[in-house]
């Protein structure tokens, strides 16, 4: 069964899911606690229990330092396994994408197949389950206009705020 830890940050309620294998499901802050219940039971198929692990706190410290902007990587061990091939593969992609910096849609799909993948990795993207982690607030369109994100635009804009990569956008260098 999956454990779930859920939060209370500067930014709103956060919950986090894991499995045997690793970290499984990131809520990005919401307003509620029983809405971020809702969002790591939709992440999965399974139920999850609530409490805590070493594991599970681990990560909420670095989550809460990198929202307070005291840390820009992650260490934490994930469980990718709810994702279909292509999408574990996006997935892998996006983590590769540093601190601080954009890449559009098109670079990912030029590195898992080519540019005919593009859309593909739009829901790819948007299907991530572990966001802030694999930072797919990073991406953006080609034409550097935010595109979507599945924690909402405001959220987007807030991140790549936080990492500085904002004002980029902004003056079309995405």
């Amino acid at each position: 069964m999956r454990q779930a830890l859920i939060f209370k940050s500067p930014w709103g309620w956060m919950g986090l899911s894991e499995s045997e294998k690793g970290i499984d499901g990131i809520a990005l802050p919401k307003p509620s606690k029983r809405v971020i219940e809702a969002v790591l039971r939709d992440q999965s198929h399974e139920p999850f229990q609530a409490g805590s692990s070493p594991r599970l706190e681990g990560v909420r410290r670095q989550l809460l330092d990198y929202l307070a902007g005291k840390r820009d990587t992650f260490d934490v061990p994930l469980d990718l396994s709810q994702g279909t091939v292509f999408q574990r593969q996006v997935w892998r992609v996006l983590q590769r994408v540093p601190y601080g910096k954009l890449r559009s849609y098109q670079w990912i799909a030029a590195r898992v197949g080519g540019p005919q993948y593009a859309r593909a990795v739009g829901n790819a993207v948007g299907a991530n389950p572990i966001p802030i982690v694999i930072p797919c607030h990073r991406i953006v369109a080609q034409d550097a206009t935010l595109g979507g994100f599945s924690g909402g635009l405001s959220m987007k804009r807030k991140l790549l705020s936080l990492e500085g990569t904002l004002t980029q956008l902004q003056r079309g260098r995405a």
